[in-house]
């Protein structure tokens, strides 16, 4: 009896991307003009105050190219995920790395979270943006300055996080990384990093430029966090917003392929986010510290 052997298809010559090999696709009906944002009704003024300076007059939102996006398949998901979970939105948040003013030298990396803020939050994300201003200098003394604990709480209640800094002396500013060194990577049992799905983006006050990004992508690790494959590189940053009296509310980022591809980054955020969620539990389970717990009562039993 002939044994069964696998038909082994010829490569076409002209299908360099092997598409013909590319698994099929969900058809998912068209969410265009839809969004899942928290409504207006339901802000509460103190976050919007202190976290949401993105946000943008209802009738902007409604009609800005965020909008206009075409995002049906990782809205879809989001639309199901929160049913699954009784409303339980992402929670997302957002750090950028300067403390320029818009009227002066332009804080663009600041530009970019709030453009990256507004898609996630037309995906239904509860964005919450840090702001650097008075964070002190990292030291071992001052953990209850108010600033830093503000820092470390966002982190903990954070599913993720979206971390966008300039590019200085070929890397990360100063100011970024100041942020990171405030976040510990554990106190006692609580761990404001692991299992947290992190997305990287960085502006060029030059050509366009992968070092920040790189070094972003080794700080995610470091902090055990789980970086999308995507990343965000904006060369020429000056020339890629609008002025502040433009249309949709000013200081909005010009079409681009650089836009699409911050699209692209936050569409990957979100859906990896809905994946691993469920299982956040299981990233903070590591062998080395149930070692150490049961070191540590081994020792208490024999005291």
């Amino acid at each position: 009896m002939a044994s069964s052997v696998p038909r082994i298809v010829p490569l076409n010559n002209d299908d360099l991307n092997n598409a013909t090999s590319t698994r099929p696709t969900r058809e998912i009906l068209p969410y265009s003009g839809r969004a899942l944002a928290i409504s207006s009704t339901d802000y509460d003024p103190e976050i919007r105050g202190a976290y949401r300076p993105f946000l943008l007059d209802d009738e902007t939102a409604k009609n800005d190219w965020i909008a206009q996006l075409e995002l049906s398949t990782v809205m879809k998901l989001v639309e199901e995920d929160m049913q699954k979970t009784q409303g339980n939105r992402i929670k997302v948040l957002i750090l950028y790395g300067s403390m320029r003013s818009r009227d002066k030298n332009s804080s663009y990396s600041r530009l970019l979270a709030f453009e990256a803020a507004r898609i996630l939050f037309r995906l239904g994300c509860d964005v919450r943006i840090f702001n650097p201003e008075g964070l002190l200098v990292k030291d071992d003394l001052q953990h209850n300055h108010p600033k830093v604990q503000e820092l470390r709480s966002l982190s903990t209640w954070s599913d993720g996080h979206v971390w966008v800094s300039p590019e200085q002396h070929g890397n990360l500013t100063a100011v970024f990384k100041n942020q990171i060194d405030r976040i510990p990577l554990g106190t006692g049992s609580v761990r404001p990093t692991h299992g947290r799905i992190h997305a990287i983006a960085q502006v060029c006050g030059g050509s366009q430029s992968f070092n920040t990004v790189n070094a972003l992508r080794i700080l995610g690790r470091w902090m055990r966090m789980f970086t999308i494959s995507n990343q965000s590189s904006i060369p020429k940053a000056y020339t890629q917003f609008t002025d502040e009296n433009a249309a949709e509310g000013g200081s909005r980022i010009i079409p681009s392929g650089n836009r699409d591809r911050l699209v692209k980054c936050m569409e990957e955020f979100v859906k990896l986010t809905i994946i691993f969620r469920p299982h956040f539990d299981l990233f903070a389970d590591r062998f080395s510290e149930r070692s150490e717990k049961l070191q540590h009562a081994e020792r208490q039993q024999k005291q």
